[in-house]
């Protein structure tokens, strides 16, 4: 049975899966971007994380933060290759998204890139739409920007 804990991003598991879907996105997006990226995805003060676990052992996480006052912005989703295609990162995104609910946001956006053809899937089969690059994204050609009303 999945378990899923909402905490912080300074729960250890949470900052060790980190670290994996960061070195993960350095090898798919390349050094380059990688660093690009990076600057936008510094964990230490966010307050909304939700770690996966089963039998004691972190599976995968995500994130969610602050982007304006009707609107979260989802983070560091990750599922160790291993526990890929249980419905993990699913799990994940509906519990970020049912707190973000509760915390009083009424939409929830995401960036992803062209080389995560997964989360794009995912995001896809979990009702979200493209939309116009946002922010920091707007005119980056590796990212793809996504919104959901919930």
């Amino acid at each position: 049975m999945i378990t899923l804990l909402r905490t912080n991003s300074k729960n250890s598991d949470f900052i060790e899966l980190v670290k994996l879907l960061d070195a993960d996105l350095a090898i798919r997006d390349g050094a380059e971007d990688h660093a690009f990226y990076a600057q936008f995805n510094k964990i230490d003060l966010i307050q909304h994380v939700i770690v996966a676990s089963q039998n004691e052992s972190a599976l995968g996480c995500g994130a969610f933060k602050f982007f304006d006052a009707d609107t979260a912005e989802i983070k560091r989703m990750y599922v160790k290759p291993e526990h890929r295609g249980k419905g993990i990162a699913f799990q994940v995104l509906v519990a970020l998204e049912f707190w973000a609910k509760e915390v009083g946001f009424k939409k929830c956006i995401l960036e992803t890139g062209y080389q995560q053809p997964e989360a794009i899937a995912l995001y896809k089969k979990s009702g979200y739409q493209i939309i116009p690059n946002y922010g920091q994204y707007a005119g980056v050609e590796n990212s793809v920007c996504f919104a959901k009303l919930i």
